[in-house]
């Protein structure tokens, strides 16, 4: 996976797409035979018959009694079919989360406590997880002619990722030191406003290089995109952060696991069909042949819906659940 320093690969996309955000192709190319839209997971925790006991009573317990009251907080992952059979609503391929758990105006949608007292909160935006996209992956590499060559595309406003000038990092990292001479010195550096005020602008490092950073990406209506070329196959292994050219080695150094932002773009270099993960979106877009979305709709570990073009996926959009 290498940096694409000529971004007019993409530039089919934009001619593809509607002006504003009436439908799903103000950010989804037109043109494709079919499309089917893949929901992203809820999580779903099933609350404790009690509350947590004080902590007395807690160390009395025997240790499985423990085990049982954490892991009603754990949460699971749902699915939306799941959640609507929760809250009696009906899922539809133009279904919308806060109406799918009968959300109250003005009420927040994001944690939601069905009927039956399990808690369902909403899914992820943007991307699909790592076990999603590794399935989705693999329906779509066998509906290319070109399943090891393709683009990958990565918002570029997610943090951390671009360097950038500036008197700060791009992000922090907590460290925990107990040499007090050390730890006096970072709070010196961090909270002195007088030297603040004449400190340069420097470059600060991001996960991508200062050259991919400063380099040009493809503009698309109100979003920029760094591209990577990119093999439609290698994202079925959920290992293919590991090869990935926008690794977050940055965090890596401070002991967290490899990771990497998932595309929120991506079509293969023959551009039989494109994905397209839009970061205020709580589910993907597939454009394509009619075979690949009846194939997605069928697949083990796929919550999808066929869904016709021109569909209107905005926040009031459903009118089954209202």
């Amino acid at each position: 996976m290498e940096w694409i320093a000529n971004p007019s690969v993409g530039d089919w996309i934009g001619q593809r797409l509607d002006p504003g955000y009436a439908t799903m192709h103000g950010v989804v190319p037109r043109g494709f035979p079919a499309y089917a839209r893949i929901f992203h997971r809820p999580s779903v925790r099933s609350l404790p018959d009690r509350s947590v006991p004080p902590m007395d009573e807690w160390e009395r317990m025997p240790a499985h009694e423990q085990q049982r009251l954490i892991d009603a907080f754990v949460d699971a992952q749902s699915t939306w079919a799941e959640t609507a059979a929760a809250f009696g609503t009906t899922l539809h391929p133009l279904a919308q989360w806060q109406r799918i758990v009968r959300t109250p105006e003005g009420e927040d949608w994001r944690s939601r406590l069905s009927p039956d007292g399990r808690e369902f909160t909403a899914p992820l935006e943007g991307e699909l997880d790592r076990e999603q996209l590794a399935r989705l992956a693999s329906v779509l590499a066998a509906h290319t002619s070109t399943p090891d060559s393709g683009v990958a595309a990565i918002w570029e406003g997610y943090g951390g990722l671009l360097g950038f000038f500036g008197d700060g990092p791009s992000r922090a990292f907590i460290t925990f030191d107990d040499d007090p001479q050390h730890r006096a010195m970072l709070d010196r550096s961090t909270h002195d406003p007088f030297n603040n005020v004449f400190r340069k602008p420097t470059w600060q490092e991001g996960i991508l290089s200062r050259e991919i950073s400063e380099g040009p990406r493809l503009q698309l209506p109100g979003r920029g995109y760094v591209l990577f070329s990119a093999a439609p196959r290698a994202f079925s292994d959920p290992d293919w952060v590991l090869d990935a050219a926008w690794r977050d080695r940055v965090a890596e150094e401070h002991g967290f696991a490899p990771s990497a932002q998932a595309p929120n773009i991506l079509w293969p270099d023959d551009r039989a069909w494109i994905m397209v993960s839009e970061i205020d979106f709580d589910s993907t877009i597939v454009g394509g042949p009619a075979a690949l979305v009846e194939a997605l709709c069928a697949a083990e570990g796929i919550e999808a819906h066929a869904v016709p073009e021109g569909a209107d996926l905005t926040w009031d959009a459903d009118e089954v659940n209202r």
